[in-house]
């Protein structure tokens, strides 16, 4: 093995973090309204895609999955994303419907975890995101059936061509496709701080209320 073909050092792979301390009194009282303060400070640094978040499922025999997904909303009910119910991520759902949902603003030394239960959205409501898409995009969750075996590129291009003949205007919204509403019963805020001293608060779903508390990091 030659000097170039070494597989690169990663322990000296390091930042320093600096940030804001995150102290409780300085919270909101509940974690969703906590997200919008720090999701308009994702937006306002610059962050590309600060929706962009990794989802984590499993099967129902403990197999796990993570891939990225687009937040599409998100209110005191819950956290919405959409997706094909036929990929590996639906039928994990339908499966075991709970997931994890890990917002990754390292340009602002932040991360967001939530977890919860995860329910489908009623089909009106995804019909009126769907017919908001583009239409290519209408037309791409017709010709991809996400997650199955492909042949080829070309057979995947051909089938997208099929289908924007088919409906040159307004295509439908297939019965394989909808949203996903993650209803957190718990919440994670981390601020990165120097010396690997960060800050880590939870909020916990309980019988009278959200609960806060401090996790060592």
């Amino acid at each position: 093995m030659n000097a170039t073909s070494r597989p690169p050092s990663l322990a000296g792979l390091r930042r320093t973090y600096e940030g804001e301390p995150l102290i409780e009194g300085d919270l909101a009282a509940d974690p969703v309204t906590q997200f919008t303060l720090w999701f308009a400070d994702a937006v306002a640094a610059g962050l590309p895609e600060p929706n962009a978040v990794v989802l984590a499922t499993s099967s129902a025999g403990g197999r796990p999955s993570a891939r990225t997904v687009l937040l599409k909303g998100f209110d005191q009910r819950g956290f919405v994303f959409y997706t094909n119910y036929e990929s590996r991520k639906g039928r994990d759902l339908a499966e075991n419907p709970r997931a994890c949902l890990m917002f990754p603003w390292h340009q602002i030394r932040r991360q967001v975890r939530v977890e919860g239960q995860v329910v489908r959205l009623p089909r009106e409501d995804s019909a009126a995101y769907f017919h908001s898409r583009p239409y290519g995009s209408r037309i791409g969750a017709w010709a991809s059936r996400q997650s199955a075996v492909v042949a080829s590129r070309e057979e995947l291009d051909a089938r997208y061509v099929e289908l924007a003949d088919r409906w040159p205007e307004d295509p439908p919204m297939p019965d394989f496709w909808g949203g996903f509403r993650v209803i957190p019963t718990e919440v994670e805020f981390w601020q990165g701080q120097t010396d690997r001293m960060h800050d880590r608060l939870r909020y916990r779903r309980t019988a009278v209320g959200w609960v806060l508390e401090r996790l060592a990091p």
